[in-house]
């Protein structure tokens, strides 16, 4: 009997009805939209005002709001190709490390003798030791600072590479630890651009590993790549040093272990400091915008972990009355005099900041140092005309494709063409209800899928109206003919859709950015092309079948 249970009946009903509750919001876009920025700025902010209140009143709060993300080519935006200076995080490694070695050469002073630091190749330690024939317990002293490296591929190896030649000790990174190193910095780097571009609001950012030492980022919805640089480029290294005194320019010979930097409000000032920092940024766990008490001018908070508050504490009860250099990339902030001990872990800095520069210094600091410079190779604004156009293109070519498959499938199959064509207009429900349930970004190579679904979808309903046509030629009743139509073409119908939909995941697995936007919709379309050939077409023939009874049926 041609027939399906009741309860599987609510059943198809109810996902129908669900995949296009959550379509729905896509067809009111720019109003969703403004609700979702409304909601999201209340909640981060904890403030309601009366705009915010009029743009969240723009879709009701029990309707979905889901939406699917449009790309950098449907939506625009910028596009930028950043090479990390990973070499750079060599000469931090070995700057950090001169304390430890100086401490392990001094234990074995009686046979090296007197130690002294001397300019080297970046990346490189140098130590001169005033008695050479002491050179093998210097390179075996400072040899057991190196620790095994840690990695998949590296564990026989070591971290550091000390050599001795005459009087000089040279020390640097091992090649293992190099590439543990560079990957380290890569992921570093990748994970503080994502932490800055998401503190920005930005929507359904793309960030991506290209290659050794190279990061892709997309960022749809910004105004220009200079926007995005300005954003993301900004080392943000926060340090705090000593400050020894004031020279007179950049060029001014200062002692070893001491630095030259600039202020960063008059440029006829410099500030001579101790080149290792008493607390870096590394150690803040907070940064916010606020004001100053007293002057109401805009400041940034910061707060440090419990180590680094430990350290600021003792070193500000040390040094009262001395000045202390707050330092953000290689500029001096301010440099203001110890008053008394800060043994709260939290601080401001104040500077000239307007309420926008104390908000992007918030927002950097908060996010954390990238761990080394990056340099930018490529740099593209993608215009929202352009993405518009792409969409309108997106758009005909759906609507082309589907009045085409719709002419031919009313045309071969007549009334059934026509279920078969209801079915295909909730499969693309369905496809766009999925999209925004799961918060996919749509692109142009994902409308390209979805235009093919379109194509593919009618397949199963073609097998399944050609097995009810030979069906019928052997004189069974319409039931008969129907249910075993949908019987036998099952097996073909579910075969031809899982070799495609492996081929879909494969493209996903494998492929990055357009690649994977395609394999996306093409696997989504594949499984409602499939439920609504299977079930949807079939539910829409029975309620037919049961209200008509037809004695013959025309396929």
């Amino acid at each position: 009997m041609l027939q399906i249970p009741l309860w599987n009946r609510l059943m198809i009903l109810f996902l129908i009805v669900l995949g296009l509750s959550f379509a729905m919001p896509n067809f009111f876009y720019e109003r969703v939209e403004r609700h979702n920025d409304a909601v999201a700025t209340m909640e981060r902010d904890g403030i309601e005002t009366d705009e915010l209140l009029a743009e969240e009143a723009l879709w009701p709060s029990y309707l979905p709001a889901t939406l699917v993300n449009l790309g950098l080519d449907l939506r625009g935006g910028a596009h930028l190709l950043a090479e990390v200076r990973v070499e750079d995080v060599y000469v931090a490694r070995m700057d950090a490390l001169w304390p430890e070695v100086r401490d392990a050469l001094r234990d074995v002073r009686a046979e090296v003798g007197t130690i002294r630091r001397i300019d080297a190749a970046p990346g490189n330690l140098q130590v001169r030791i005033s008695q050479p024939e002491g050179m093998a317990q210097a390179v075996a002293a400072v040899r057991a600072l190196s620790q095994p490296v840690v990695s998949l591929t590296g564990l026989a190896e070591q971290t550091l590479d000390v050599v001795g030649n005459g009087d000089v000790l040279t020390i640097a990174l091992s090649e293992a630890e190099q590439a543990a190193t560079n990957d380290r910095t890569m992921q570093q780097s990748i994970e503080i651009v994502r932490r800055r571009v998401d503190e920005a609001g930005t929507r359904e950012p793309t960030i991506q590993r290209q290659g050794a030492d190279r990061i892709l980022i997309q960022v749809p919805g910004i105004g220009s790549a200079q926007e995005l640089k300005d954003l993301i480029g900004t080392t943000a290294r926060l340090t705090f040093h000593p400050v020894v005194g004031r020279a007179g320019s950049m060029d001014e010979d200062v002692d070893a272990r001491q630095i030259v930097l600039p202020d960063l409000n008059d440029p006829n000032t410099f500030y001579i400091l101790e080149e290792t920092p008493v607390v870096t940024g590394d150690d803040l766990v907070d940064s916010q915008p606020s004001f100053d008490g007293n002057s109401g001018i805009p400041v940034v908070t910061f707060r440090f972990n419990p180590t680094g508050a430990r350290a600021f504490g003792e070193y500000t009860a040390a040094n009262v009355g001395a000045p202390f250099a707050i330092v953000l990339d290689e500029e001096v902030i301010s440099a203001p005099v110890i008053r008394q001990a800060i043994t709260g872990g939290s601080g401001q800095i104040s500077g000239e900041f307007t309420v926008e520069s104390s908000t992007e210094l918030a927002i950097l600091l908060r996010a954390g140092a990238l761990p080394a410079e990056m340099t930018f190779l490529e740099e593209r604004t993608i215009g929202p005309e352009l993405g518009a156009d792409s969409i309108e293109a997106g758009q005909i070519a759906a609507m082309v494709a589907f009045a085409a498959v719709l002419i031919f499938m009313v045309a071969s199959y007549g009334l059934f063409g026509v279920f078969a064509s209801i079915a295909l207009v909730l499969n693309v429900g369905l496809i766009f209800g999925v999209l925004s349930l799961i918060g996919a970004t749509l692109t142009l190579p994902g409308i390209a899928g979805i235009v093919l679904t379109i194509g593919m979808a009618v397949d199963a309903n073609v097998l399944v109206f050609e097995r009810i046509r030979e069906e019928l030629k052997t004189a069974k009743g319409p039931a008969r003919a129907i249910e075993l139509g949908y019987e036998r073409a099952l097996s073909a119908i579910i075969d031809a859709n899982i070799t495609t939909f492996i081929i879909a995941t494969i493209l996903f697995v494998l492929g990055s950015g357009p690649v994977r936007g395609f394999s996306v919709t093409l696997g989504i379309g594949i499984v409602t092309s499939v439920f609504t050939a299977i079930y949807v077409t079939r539910l829409l023939l029975i309620i037919w079948f049961e209200r008509r009874r037809p004695k013959t049926i025309e396929v």
